[in-house]
């Protein structure tokens, strides 16, 4: 079995980048919030090495 090394540094800046276009959604229209969510989390669990 071979293991895989990756970097997780781009996960993390793409969560980093994905939760703040969230949250600036949030604040200026906040029912369309939920779209960007989906990326936000599936990133994180990336970055975690989770998935």
């Amino acid at each position: 079995m071979s293991t895989e090394k990756s970097s997780t540094g781009l996960s993390w800046i793409l969560f980093i980048v994905s939760t703040v276009i969230m949250l600036l959604m949030l604040i200026w229209v906040p029912q369309w919030f939920w779209v960007a969510l989906p990326f936000s989390l599936t990133y994180l669990v990336q970055a975690m090495r989770l998935m």
